[in-house]
């Protein structure tokens, strides 16, 4: 009675957050609250190069990041590089497969001790044990499965450069929120990076991130009407048939 009641409470909360969106989009989260942004306010030191000579400020060659032969990817906390996702993946798999059995067994017992024939004469009229028993049996099973798959998605987002771990890789974290009439697209990208996969243009593939979680979604009115309501969902979940 109380998972009961407990599981009522949730669909409650859950459905009340439905509501307060009702006649109006979504509402875009603030950028302020993200792990990217603490990465941004909390750099790590940048300790100038000074050798000390009055003329060392006004040098080319100097070794500070506004320099301008310093480079201009992404190498420390803070910093901001490029995603490229372009995912044009297919898959088909086909299988099949057949079974077939056949079994015959026949029973006779003309000969035990004398014991058929004693008892032949006692038998219903056209039983005898020269046939006692037979068993035919057949078995056949086919199956076929067909799977076909495509998923195509290009897209770039800014990511965030937000630790660096011991053996120098960069941990990195983005997101994309696009709100279009009442719906809200999200995109989010994390993963572990190495410097050197960062190219010129401060731009890295998603096959070059370690550990990639992309996700593409969104909320709003098309996606509340594409989904099934949660009662639904509970009882896909709870009925076993």
């Amino acid at each position: 009675m109380k998972k009961s009641l407990f599981l009522c409470f949730l669909l409650t909360l859950a459905a009340c957050n439905r509501v307060g969106h009702i006649g109006r989009p979504p509402d875009l989260s603030t950028p302020r609250g993200s792990g990217e942004f603490e990465a941004m306010i909390n750099p790590p030191l940048d300790i100038p190069v000074d050798s000390g000579r009055p003329e060392a400020s006004a040098s080319l060659w100097q070794g500070a990041r506004s320099s301008l032969i310093h480079d201009r990817r992404a190498s420390a906390r803070g910093d901001i590089l490029t995603v490229v996702i372009k995912i044009d993946d297919r898959a088909e798999i086909s299988n099949s497969s057949g079974q077939s059995r056949n079994a015959s067994e026949d029973l006779s017992l003309p000969d035990l001790a004398g014991i058929p024939q004693r008892l032949a004469p006692k038998l219903p009229e056209g039983a005898s044990f020269d046939e006692l028993a037979q068993l035919d049996s057949s078995s056949s099973y086919r199956g076929a499965g067909n799977i076909s798959r495509r998923d195509k998605l290009t897209l770039r987002v800014a990511a965030t450069v937000i630790s660096t771990l011991p053996n120098g890789t960069l941990e990195i974290e983005g997101s994309q929120e696009v709100r279009v009439n009442n719906e809200l697209r999200e995109l989010t990208v994390n993963g572990f990076v190495r410097p050197a996969d960062i190219g010129r243009n401060n731009e890295i593939d998603y096959d070059r991130i370690a550990g990639a979680r992309i996700s593409y979604g969104g909320r709003g009115h098309i996606t509340d009407v594409q989904q099934p309501r949660y009662g639904q969902q509970v009882t896909d979940i709870l009925l076993p048939f």
